[in-house]
């Protein structure tokens, strides 16, 4: 396999193979875009059952933050790393300090964050190691208290904010009492997610991979525990996906009873031909790159310095930027994703 040849390749600027015997680390990072800024995207680790698809993953994951940053408005280009192995039994030291090597050796090119199977600590261990981290900065509350630098709770309010334009825009409702949503993965961004749709009016049904997620949503949020094959087929109005990504394809399709898809997690559509796939179907579809813009956001705004309130306007403008691109859609007959990608093309090729 050559990657230049692969369809998500999609003019990448560099892609980096790194490895590290002594710890074990075999990670890659990617950088798609930089003609706004410094690629900024997470670092993910998870036991990617080939290199193939561990390849296809970071490419995918780095067009897609060059797109989000983009058309949230930010001086960021896209990028992305993953490393491979088990987050729980494979993680230590030794291959921490092996990654923030790696990332030294880019100059500041890619700038990591937090994603699945990396934590806040992960970040300020390898910040003591390497300037070129982000998500590690402390930050105001509401109740005058602090938070950490996880930005999830930021990816969470956007993505509430998202279903909301979604709501307004399928089923003409200004509000979510009684809305329907079925939310698949319920850990960081998915569990805050839920609350917010709970404490919204909304009923919910849930399913995770983790049974202490499940057994938290039921007692606190009274939400329905189903299977993870069964999310699909649920009678509700919203499929919310929130753990990783393709999982609107050719099988999971024609199980949706849902009119919209609104969800937290990263390249929902196995292929951009679902997109056309899901309008066909009359399912509106919010873009992911577009819903789930807030923790770039919370990062970006941690990099040039943090205003609580300017963060939490920019966050809750993901509603308008998404009716927009809903109404262009309908008037132009096209996919809500072939509209966002050119507005954000519009800004980041230019």
């Amino acid at each position: 396999m050559t990657v230049f040849s692969l369809r998500d390749f999609a003019d990448h600027e560099q892609v980096v193979f790194c490895s590290d015997d002594a710890s074990g680390l075999k990670a890659i990072i990617a950088v798609h875009n930089s003609n706004l800024g410094p690629a900024l995207g997470g670092c993910r680790m998870w036991p990617y059952a080939s290199e193939e698809e561990a390849i296809h993953d970071v490419l995918r994951l780095s067009r897609g933050m060059t797109y989000k940053s983009a058309l949230a408005g930010l001086k960021l280009g896209g990028g992305k790393s993953v490393i491979i192995g088990n987050p729980r039994t494979d993680k230590s030291p030794a291959l921490l300090d092996a990654f923030a090597r790696a990332l030294n050796n880019l100059n500041g090119r890619y700038i990591a964050a937090e994603d699945s199977g990396t934590s806040v600590a992960d970040m300020k261990y390898l910040a003591e190691r390497t300037a070129h981290v982000a998500g590690i900065v402390d930050k105001p509350t509401d109740g005058g208290g602090t938070r950490s630098g996880d930005p999830s709770p930021a990816t969470a309010l956007g993505t509430f904010v998202g279903i909301k334009a979604a709501v307004k825009a399928q089923l003409g409702r200004d509000s979510l009492d009684g809305v329907r949503v079925a939310v698949q993965g319920v850990g960081n961004v998915g569990f805050d997610l839920a609350q917010q749709l709970h404490a919204a009016g909304a009923k919910l049904w849930v399913t995770d991979i983790h049974q202490d997620n499940l057994r938290r949503a039921e007692a606190e949020l009274g939400a329905v525990v189903v299977a993870p094959d069964a999310i699909y087929g649920q009678d509700v109005d919203v499929f919310a996906p929130c753990a990783l990504g393709a999982v609107i394809n050719d099988q999971t399709i024609p199980q949706l009873k849902a009119r919209i898809v609104a969800g937290a997690s990263n390249n929902q559509l196995a292929e951009a031909r679902h997109g056309s796939e899901l309008m066909r179907r009359g399912i509106l579809y919010a873009p992911d790159y577009v819903i789930n813009a807030g923790g770039i956001i919370d990062v970006y705004y941690e990099r040039t310095g943090f205003d609580r309130a300017a963060l939490l306007a920019h966050v809750e403008g993901i509603y308008g930027t998404l009716l927009e691109i809903f109404e262009r859609a309908s008037t132009e007959q096209r996919p809500t994703g072939e509209v966002a990608d050119a507005l954000a093309e519009a800004r980041f090729k230019r």
